[in-house]
């Protein structure tokens, strides 16, 4: 398979991930009025298909490790279930937080749950596997969550300032869908890393591939409850999926071939040589910063701030300061280990 050798290489690759996991939900935008539920078919699609894209492909070649057949066939029951459940945890917490959205709005759902999974997520592979200076990272992974708290109330206000809307009432069950949402995406990556672990563990591609089967197949478990009970607007049948255009069904699966790239790219920068890796509590935090990518896309190309006052580009600008800040700090927190 192919890793990283350098440091630098590493820490890109994490780079790539915060692009792609805040950068794949533009799709959904772009496939207009097309209910999430349906568009989450075809995006489960393209995130099966760009696992075995890239463990057919970098999985096979190079020489760090197993090739990925091999490396399948090598690996213990327990440790592939554990990249199974990985994949169905993800996926879950990924339906919810998008409820939670259509719910209570992106000033509630994202702080309360991307924010928690930030938390826990860090603490969590930090636990499993301490690498990096621990006032650096920790440090830093607050400062990415005020960032991240700052980003929310930057909507909170815009949203205020729109007198001609109609503001969005925060309810119990946008909370309850947020918190629950943040638990889960903060646990699923240490699944992963229990499923890379010790003499039967899988590699980065291995353990890409039968986590985006968890994230395929769970889809239509999950789906049944969100089609049949939605959260937002009326019950979804499935035939309503094959009155969806080409370009629809094209924007999922090319939204979950990002997502996908990302994730491999996660995976295999945690897997990297010891003396370059970035350690996967680095590389989680510094991923959860697609919140921040996510608000650019916002801010830059659809035009969500338009007509914002003075107060709000204040916090916009405090909070791109904040997010540069905390991962900087996260970056550098490998190289000052033991200090």
């Amino acid at each position: 398979m192919v890793l990283p050798q350098t440091y630098a290489a590493a820490l890109s690759l994490i780079i790539l991930t915060m692009l792609s996991w805040g950068s794949w939900a533009n799709t959904f935008k772009l496939a207009g009025k097309w209910r999430f539920e349906l568009f989450y078919y075809d995006y489960s699609l393209g995130v099966l298909i760009a696992a075995a894209i890239y463990a057919f492909t970098f999985g096979n070649r190079g020489h760090d490790g197993l090739p990925f057949l091999d490396d399948l066939m090598h690996a213990g029951t327990q440790e592939t279930l554990f990249g199974v459940l990985g994949g169905v945890v993800f996926n879950l917490a990924n339906m919810l937080l998008v409820a939670a959205i259509s719910v209570a709005g992106l000033a509630v759902a994202f702080p309360v749950g991307i924010g928690l999974a930030l938390v826990i997520g860090v603490i969590w592979n930090y636990a499993l596997k301490p690498q990096g200076n621990p006032v650096l990272l920790f440090t830093g992974a607050a400062i990415v969550v005020g960032a991240i708290i700052v980003d929310a109330l930057a909507y909170r206000t815009l949203e205020a300032g729109r007198a001609a809307q109609a503001t969005r009432k925060v309810t119990g069950k946008g909370i309850v869908l947020s918190l629950v949402s943040g638990v889960l995406m903060g646990s699923f990556f240490p699944l992963v890393e229990i499923g890379k672990a010790g003499e039967h563990g899988l590699g980065p591609y291995a353990i890409g591939f039968v986590f985006a089967v968890g994230v395929f197949l769970s889809t239509f478990v999950f789906n049944l409850f969100f089609m049949n009970m939605p959260v937002e607007g009326p019950p979804v049948a499935m035939s309503e999926y094959f009155n969806g255009t080409e370009r629809q069904h094209l924007l999922g699966i090319v939204g979950g071939l990002i997502w996908a790239t990302g994730t491999i790219a996660n995976f295999a920068a945690a897997s990297a040589p010891e003396s370059v890796q970035v350690g996967p509590a680095v590389s989680y935090a510094i991923g959860q910063g697609a919140t921040m990518v996510s608000a650019l896309w916002g801010l830059l190309v659809w035009h969500e701030f338009a007509g914002a006052g003075p107060r709000v580009r204040l916090l916009v600008v405090i909070m791109l300061v904040l997010f540069v800040v905390g991962l900087g700090l996260i970056s550098v927190a490998p190289l000052f280990a033991g200090r």
